[in-house]
């Protein structure tokens, strides 16, 4: 295993377990990125159930976007994955960023989702 797949083990687990002691009970807002594309759940961990998702390959954003690994693309999805757990209800989440560095498509993602009504 590389080095860089080493560091990205280690933040992941150093960060689930600060967001199990934080979480509260709210669920989570987890992000992958890909390099063609990005994801974004809501997830429920009690239950086990993805309560909302979105990602730059829907059907709604495909259209409108150049590419799915840009930064316009991360807005968009963040955008979407607000609206759809408001839609179900979710106005509180716990961001989990993964192994990924807040910066770049992550945190524009997120920025879209504050804006698009979450709270965390």
């Amino acid at each position: 295993m590389s080095a860089v797949q080493d560091l990205r083990d280690r933040r992941r687990v150093r960060l689930r377990f600060s967001l199990r002691q934080k979480s509260g009970g709210r669920p989570r807002l987890s992000v992958f990125r890909s390099g063609k594309n990005i994801y974004a759940q809501v997830i429920d961990d009690a239950q086990g159930r993805t309560l909302a998702a979105a990602c730059s390959r829907d059907e709604q954003l495909r259209g409108s976007l150049r590419t799915g690994a840009d930064k316009a693309a991360a807005s968009a999805v963040g955008k979407l994955v607000a609206e759809r757990a408001l839609a179900a209800g979710i106005t509180e989440v716990v961001f989990d960023r993964g192994a990924y560095l807040y910066h770049g498509r992550v945190k524009a993602l997120a920025e879209a989702a504050r804006e698009g009504g979450l709270s965390f």
